[in-house]
């Protein structure tokens, strides 16, 4: 099967561990999502990543962009030296995701921003009536940010139904817990609030994640949608998960191969 999520998750392993690199829990709790979004929805006309006619897909949350990177290897838009050499002197894959490598669309790092550049396509190709679509995917800390509450107005004022936002709500950011440090609350009941169809599932099962992305686009509501992933940081290593020192923690040797053990032994 095509973009299986143990075979994404290790493809994770084998970047953070050849760079020396971080994020990796914060990869490891978006994988079931884009499998779904890669395999049945994002539309490439030709395969090709810059094709005018393509879908967009902008992780806004860019230090997720591991998880998309071994979507990418699926697809055949990267190699395995990309992934042998990742963060490595002279690689064009760093640590955020970089719009100068094809396939991704926005520049991140510097959180809240690339939902509304997700916005700004949505409004393009419904005022040149292609019939593309537009998905951005958010980290639940990443919403504390001003300019995602500015653009869902600007979405729901101008009836953006062929946007999609997709929080990845694990419960942390970098530096603590989302409850700690602010209450988000019901995400759903807000993006509700802001004009938005929205709809709260459990972002690692891929029937749900599917039904859920089928469901808001095929329903007639002339509005901007809202997909609430209740997921786990670390899913997949079950040392990672739910622990936050995984945004910032390195793989050694045994660390690496202890991962990869408890994928190969887990239940996804």
């Amino acid at each position: 099967m095509k973009f299986d999520p143990r075979k994404i998750r290790k493809t994770v392993l084998d970047m953070a561990y050849a760079g020396s690199t971080v994020h990796i829990g914060c990869a490891f709790s978006i994988v079931e999502l884009l499998s779904v979004l890669y395999r049945n929805y994002l539309r490439y006309p030709e395969n090709d990543p810059l094709n005018k006619g393509r879908d967009y897909f902008l992780l806004s949350k860019g230090h997720g962009v591991m998880a998309q990177y071994a979507c990418m290897l699926e697809l055949g838009w990267l190699c395995d030296d990309d992934i042998s050499n990742y963060f490595s002197d002279g690689s064009n894959l760093k640590g955020l995701s970089d719009s100068r490598i094809p396939g991704i669309e926005v520049t991140s790092g510097s959180l809240g921003h690339g939902f509304s550049v997700g916005v700004g396509l949505a409004m393009g190709v419904k005022l040149h009536k292609t019939g593309q679509k537009t998905y951005v995917l958010v980290g639940d800390g990443e919403i504390n940010e001003g300019p995602i509450w500015e653009g869902a107005l600007f979405a729901a004022h101008h009836n953006l139904d062929n946007f999609m936002v997709i929080v990845d709500e694990n419960g942390f950011q970098a530096m603590g817990s989302t409850q700690d440090i602010i209450a988000l609350g019901s995400i759903q009941s807000k993006f509700e609030s802001f004009g938005f169809e929205a709809i709260t599932i459990d972002g690692h099962d891929e029937i749900a994640i599917n039904k859920a992305v089928s469901d808001l686009w095929r329903s007639n509501k002339q509005k901007p949608k809202a997909l609430i992933a209740r997921t786990v940081k670390g899913k997949g290593v079950d040392f990672m998960e739910h622990d936050n020192s995984w945004h910032y923690t390195r793989l050694n040797q045994k660390s690496y191969q202890r991962a990869i053990l408890s994928i190969d032994s887990g239940n996804l």
